[in-house]
């Protein structure tokens, strides 16, 4: 069997969401009481914030690689970054890289075409919405995103940066979350709504279904796409 490598860490609550599915999507898959062979290489995510404020783009690319590179040496066959807005830096790092890298934004924009949505809203922080890596993955699918608005966009962000990151989920959090949602299937006639930040599913999952639209979870994506992989 391969080996798997994530890079967790940003952050860890999502990554530990990460373990979690990964094991259920293969007992599921191979219900033989085996287990997948799962490296983790944890990062500082504040560490990883900062360099993101100061735009040193080079410097983040530097330290994922080197994680990546980490796995490597430990065995692991391919490799997935647990985490929406590094991928800001993918493509640099996916070239240094020594094994295969699975991306979270490849893996959406297929679920998304499989589902047949056109136009879909993007949240996540605000690296992520403002972002040029989903909307140049999504267009060469011919597919739309959409984001919030710039004072939506705000919110989020805060909440993501000084409440999710700290494993702090309120409902009047949520309930804001939703409204944004809401709005958007008002104004911008979405079809579905993309969770790009792997907290988000932890605080919306709850009330996804009175969305009446799809909500795609990444984390899930991506853990079906890294399972895929894992088992070929």
């Amino acid at each position: 069997m391969k080996t798997l490598g994530i890079v967790g860490g940003l952050g860890p609550e999502s990554t530990i969401e990460y373990y979690r599915f990964l094991l259920a999507a293969y007992r599921q898959r191979r219900p033989d009481g085996s287990s997948p062979a799962i490296i983790i290489n944890s990062l500082d995510v504040q560490r990883g914030i900062a360099l993101l404020n100061a735009n040193q783009l080079a410097e983040l690319e530097d330290y994922l690689a080197v994680a990546v590179e980490r796995l490597a040496r430990a065995g692991a066959d391919f490799a997935l970054i647990a985490a929406n807005t590094p991928h800001i830096v993918f493509d640099p790092v996916q070239r240094r890289s020594p094994i295969p890298l699975i991306s979270i934004v490849e893996a959406t924009c297929q679920a998304a075409q499989r589902l047949r949505l056109t136009r879909l809203a993007l949240l996540g922080t605000g690296f992520t919405m403002q972002g040029r890596f989903y909307p140049e993955v999504f267009s060469r699918a011919g597919l739309e995103l959409v984001v919030p608005s710039q004072e939506a966009q705000a919110f989020i962000h805060d909440k993501y940066i000084h409440e999710l990151l700290e494993n702090v989920f309120l409902p009047a959090t949520r309930d804001g979350l939703f409204a944004i949602v809401e709005e958007m299937k008002k104004r911008e006639r979405i079809q579905g709504v993309i969770l790009a930040g792997t907290e988000l599913p932890l605080i919306l999952r709850e009330v996804a279904d009175q969305a009446a639209i799809p909500f795609l979870d990444t984390t899930k994506i991506h853990v079906e796409r890294a399972m895929d992989e894992l088992l070929a």
